[in-house]
């Protein structure tokens, strides 16, 4: 009920997922990222234990393919989920179990896999597939992005449009982007308005947060006085005043 794209950045390192569907809250249930494991993209009838597991295999060192291999192992209700998986070192993997509702399918690439189910068509992960490649110099963000608006342009969910997710996560434990569109009638459309007024007004605060070892330190300065303003008066605007 769900398209997705789980990835690597080869130049950077960052992992990350995107994910839409016509269900609300989509990133409260899907993707589960964890900063040099890997990305995953839990879907279908949803076992965020599939995650989980996939997840400390790789960090045990495992693969991609092997993790999500053992972790479906453990799962009787196997043929009615769909799972997308990469790895720190780029092997992608995914699963999709025979009782997914169609269409339903999947696509792996060179360190991203797309998968979805309940959709219009395979025209949707294709065209999600080619946006991504087409995209190699941009930053891994995004990459994802214009790769669910392909999908999206391409039939997306057949049900329709109901909520959409972005996480990335570059080298701390925290992520450096995160966002939600929860409940939209273009959630996709949403969350890129939501990410382009966070390039401007989100990102810089994140740059500036503590780093894993390193000394903390209050916030730059300039991100101080853009955050002191009205959101309408800030770069990209958006919010309201008070």
């Amino acid at each position: 009920m769900t398209f997705s794209i789980v990835a690597r950045c080869p130049r950077t390192g960052q992992l990350g997922v995107a994910v839409s569907t016509a269900v609300p809250a989509v990133g409260a249930m899907c993707p589960f990222v964890r900063t040099g494991v890997g990305a995953v993209s839990t879907q279908s009838w949803v076992n965020p234990y599939l995650a989980v597991q996939t997840l400390d295999a790789i960090a045990a060192g495992r693969s991609a393919p092997d993790a999500l291999r053992a972790a479906l192992e453990n799962d009787d209700a196997r043929e009615f989920r769909q799972i997308g998986v990469v790895d720190a070192k780029g092997l992608a993997a995914a699963w999709s179990g025979d009782e997914c509702t169609g269409w339903f399918g999947h696509r792996l690439g060179d360190g991203y896999a797309v998968q979805g189910n309940m959709l219009t068509g395979e025209a949707v992960v294709q065209e999600m597939a080619r946006a991504f490649d087409a995209s190699s110099d941009q930053p891994l963000a995004e990459r994802l992005l214009l790769a669910m608006e392909a999908g999206q342009a391409a039939g997306g969910d057949k049900r329709g449009r109901q909520s959409a997710s972005l996480r990335v996560h570059a080298t701390e434990d925290y992520p450096l982007v995160d966002l939600r569109a929860d409940e939209h009638a273009q959630p996709v459309a949403e969350l890129r308005r939501i990410y382009e007024i966070a390039k401007l007004q989100l990102l810089p605060f994140v740059e500036g947060m503590p780093r894993k070892g390193g000394v903390a330190t209050p916030a730059p300065e300039a991100v101080v006085k853009l955050l002191a303003l009205s959101p309408p008066d800030r770069p990209g605007g958006g919010g309201s005043r008070l």
